[in-house]
């Protein structure tokens, strides 16, 4: 859980999960949303994935990236059960 409240805890690591609720982008689309290198983007994305929040699976030259919300669910569930 340590990787996912680190993955959460950046700013843009939040928007590109945002833009990945509304669709699966290449990680050159996530790039063209931010005013950032691309290879920080892929470090992003690598945190990303190191905490399960999103997923990838290569198309021919490209690689897909989508969101993984079981690991949102997961995280949820523990804290409602901290609240009771």
């Amino acid at each position: 859980m340590d990787n996912l409240f680190k993955a959460l805890n950046d700013p843009t690591r939040r928007e590109i999960l945002t833009l990945l609720k509304k669709k699966d982008l290449t990680a050159g689309e996530i790039a063209d949303a931010f005013n950032i290198t691309k290879p920080s983007i892929s470090h992003h994305l690598d945190i990303l994935r190191q905490a399960d929040l999103v997923s990838s699976e290569k198309k021919g030259q490209f690689v897909l990236y989508s969101i993984n919300t079981t690991m949102l669910d997961d995280l949820i569930t523990f804290i409602l059960k901290l609240k009771k």
